[in-house]
């Protein structure tokens, strides 16, 4: 895992298309900004948690998202 420090309105960019900015910082939240193609699908962990369990017919345990 890449670990990177960054201040509020600082990017990274992810491959070619995918560009990530630190919208907000307050306290121990971060707000995230994500640009992607439409192609590139973005969900929260526990949103792609819960449409893997979906997929696999809801009856394993959540499956975390690749590393």
């Amino acid at each position: 895992m890449l670990v990177l420090s960054r201040h509020r309105d600082e990017s990274i960019i992810i491959g070619d298309d995918v560009i990530v900015t630190i919208v907000d910082i307050r306290g121990d939240k971060v707000r995230l900004g994500i640009q992607a193609p439409s192609h590139v699908t973005v969900h929260r962990q526990e949103i792609y948690d819960a449409i893997q369990r979906e997929k696999s017919g809801g009856n394993s345990a959540p499956k975390s998202a690749p590393k």
